[in-house]
């Protein structure tokens, strides 16, 4: 029997970098990009051994800007993965789109070659905010985009935000969440911006002589920037999206596959540069040795991915698959959390609740063991 496996093929070019990303992706020219696709399409065919075992239930293909990719670059990677793969028969297949590279004729082929979710960067709707996140498109690209996309047939679109970005308030944001929620995808995807280190807003924010001022004079304060991620979940649920993970909301059915399948350490193929894999409880990292996950990192893996979906972890699929019930390993942590209210009991399941949601990076940490069990 063939067993699932998600793929995530990465392309790592983009017109411009846009100021707050760490993601491995920049500039390059016609040529490079060319002899990229080349190599990657090798990639994806010498997978054919590994082919055998697996059925490929997503393929989700981010970057970067894949959209910068011209039809006949993402053709040979489609035809490269088609005849090497098996492609279970109504697959998720995500493509990610910046709307200042987006056309029809792209479209058109993404839809022939069987890409039936897109994933589009929006970011904001206030074109100032969007300018200093250094995006190259404004609102009325992203709207050209969106309708073309409709008008291409496409009825699987995800929407990217952030919030807390430089010169944002409580009420732009809102105007960005209510903007996009009008316009009805099926999923938006709402982050908070995380400057990270490398960036040009670290450089900024963090390092500059006068970084202080700057972070006080431009970005929002805690208080606004939680107001802001209280606003998000009660605004989507007013136009009809649930909340399935942290920072994802869908419409009922359309919640992300793929991404599912990481937060339940599904099984996964990353190629390309710097892309991530999890086959047979091993890590790779391409371009870097693999890694044997012990039973002690699966656990853990388990528990603070899983509790990033608002259904939680389940307590017989724990047991099921490491042979120790969830409250020998954890049970401690739990009542702890249950007791400070971080932490809610549901037949089941164990999961966050909304408080605990708001401080979860605290509570992930409370499930890394110290020893191996």
């Amino acid at each position: 029997m063939m067993k699932p496996l998600e793929i995530y093929i990465h392309i790592p070019f983009c017109i411009r970098k846009c100021k707050y990303c760490d993601f491995l992706s920049a500039p390059a020219g016609e040529e490079e990009r060319a002899e990229y696709v080349e190599s990657l399409c090798r990639k994806i065919r010498s997978y054919g051994d590994l082919a055998k075992a697996y059925c490929v239930t997503s393929i989700f293909v981010g970057g970067g800007t894949p959209s910068i990719l011209t039809e006949g670059q993402t053709e040979a990677i489609f035809d490269a993965l088609r005849k090497t793969f098996r492609i279970e028969e109504g697959a998720e297949i995500t493509i990610e789109m910046n709307p200042g590279t987006a056309a029809r004729e792209k479209l058109a082929v993404y839809r022939r070659l069987g890409i039936n979710r897109l994933s589009v960067g929006l970011q904001s709707a206030d074109d100032k905010e969007l300018l200093g996140l250094g995006r190259i498109h404004t609102y009325k690209d992203f709207l050209g985009t969106y309708h073309m996309a409709r008008e291409e047939r496409f009825e699987n679109i995800n929407v990217d935000l952030i919030s807390g970005i430089p010169m944002q308030t409580v009420e732009s944001w809102e105007r960005t969440l209510r903007s996009v929620a009008e316009l009805g995808p099926e999923h938006i995807s709402a982050y908070s911006l995380i400057i990270e280190e490398g960036t040009p807003f670290y450089e900024r924010y963090r390092q500059s002589p006068d970084a202080v001022s700057r972070r006080l004079a431009e970005l929002p304060d805690e208080d606004e920037e939680r107001r802001m991620y209280h606003k998000t979940e009660t605004i989507l649920e007013e136009y009809g999206y649930h909340r399935y993970e942290i920072s994802n909301y869908a419409r009922e059915g359309y919640e992300c596959r793929h991404n599912l399948g990481y937060w339940e350490r599904a099984e996964y193929l990353g190629i390309g540069a710097g892309a991530a894999s999890l086959i047979n409880n091993m890590r790779q990292i391409e371009g870097e040795g693999p890694e044997r996950l012990s039973k002690k990192d699966c656990m853990e893996e388990y528990m603070f991915l899983g509790l990033r979906k608002t259904a939680g972890v389940s307590k017989r699929t724990f047991a099921q698959t490491y042979g120790r019930s969830m409250e020998h390993i954890y049970g401690t942590v739990i009542e702890d959390m249950k007791g400070k209210g971080l932490l809610t009991e549901e037949g089941d399941f164990i999961k966050l609740t909304k408080r605990g949601i708001d401080l979860s990076n605290y509570v992930m940490c409370q499930f890394l063991l110290d020893e191996e069990e």
